[in-house]
């Protein structure tokens, strides 16, 4: 096909100090099979040789072009102000990380499936992930889905098939129409866009390797997300604002049950951890209005701790020791403060003090 009369792909690609892989990153697009896309690279105040690399690419190609973003922006922000240069004439937006690489049937596979099926609002497909293949879960041949239904599967613990932000593809007018496009407050804003965007759209896949991602890149939130157990607080936070979306009113109360569960496991992991992951996820509990249950909480402490004495049982004493303090006083603070609101709220409404639950 003459690459005139095939629809233009944005390729957005926010950087910061990433010399070391963004000329490879540069060199998948230039290699793909479908040729009629552009390129912007938005460069994030880098203080290593991005700039020159990214201009010299530029210059020896004319649908390259870098931006240069005025101050220095967190990683989110800075994606989003990327997806802002999206080309006023592209059908569909790709955003690319520069820590990552396209295979040369990426833009093709994802354009040809998104044209025979204009409902798909995203497309993804399988990934390597350093060594391992991501992103399974859909039975083959399944290429197009209900929106409503796949994120329905996720939030039953379904397979995550979403992926990231470097293996998607989404129809550039539905990034046009958010501004702005990714949630600056969520760490896992591109599992969140799905189910925004896949409440009126259907989601395509395909049953292929299109994408590398980095697992540690320097443009990502891989190494904090992974330390203080982010994805937990996410799945929780994506259950109490999308679960009575995409959920029956019968499948949402168990769902959000099995998800406390995990979640106060979680929360005594963060026990043996220490008051880093202990104060990320009292806080994340604090912002979704969910008051701690302290018995919830001691049990399922006493299940982990018993679990880890068997394996490691001088380490867990000494984490249990050190993590008692942290603990014991969030907790009779957190008490405190429950206790005064209660002896408020029976004060002024004269009902009773059992605490919302959403």
């Amino acid at each position: 096909m003459n690459p005139s009369s095939q629809p233009l792909v944005s390729v957005l690609t926010p950087v910061y100090n990433g010399e070391e892989y963004l000329a490879e990153c540069i060199e998948s697009i230039l290699a793909q099979t479908y040729q009629n896309w552009d390129c912007t690279i938005v460069n994030n105040r880098s203080t290593d040789r991005t700039e020159e690399i990214a201009r010299r690419y530029a210059a020896g190609d004319s649908r390259i072009r870098m931006r240069s973003n005025r101050d220095f922006l967190p990683p989110v922000t800075s994606h989003n102000t990327a997806l802002r240069q999206l080309s006023p004439n592209a059908k569909y937006c790709k955003l690319l990380f520069a820590d990552d690489f396209l295979f040369p049937e990426c833009l093709e596979k994802m354009v040809t499936l998104m044209e025979m099926h204009p409902s798909v609002g995203i497309v993804s497909s399988y990934g390597l992930q350093g060594k391992e293949v991501k992103w399974t879960g859909l039975p083959y041949p399944s290429t197009v889905v209900r929106g409503r239904e796949v994120c329905r599967r996720r939030l039953l613990n379904g397979p995550y098939v979403f992926g990231t932000g470097t293996t998607h593809m989404i129809r550039a007018d539905l990034v046009r129409s958010r501004d702005p496009f990714y949630n600056e407050s969520n760490l896992h804003c591109d599992s969140e866009v799905c189910f925004q965007i896949l409440e009126t759209c259907d989601f395509g896949f395909i049953h292929q390797i299109l994408s590398y991602t980095r697992e540690y890149g320097s443009e990502s939130v891989t190494t904090s997300a992974s330390r203080l157990h982010t994805l937990e607080a996410a799945t929780l936070y994506e259950m109490l604002t999308y679960g009575r979306t995409f959920l029956s009113a019968e499948e949402y109360p168990s769902a959000l049950e099995a998800k406390l569960d995990d979640y106060y496991v979680h929360l005594a992991h963060s026990v043996l951890e220490g008051k880093e992951s202990w104060d990320f996820h009292t806080k994340k509990m604090a912002e979704l209005g969910l008051p701690l249950d302290r018995r919830r909480l001691a049990k399922a402490v006493l299940v982990k701790a018993a679990r880890a004495l068997w394996v490691h049982p001088k380490r867990t004493v000494e984490r249990l020791l050190t993590g008692k303090s942290v603990v014991s006083g969030r907790l009779g603070s957190i008490g405190q403060k429950n206790s005064a609101r209660r002896k408020q709220t029976s004060a002024s409404q004269g009902a009773s003090s059992e605490p919302h639950r959403p």
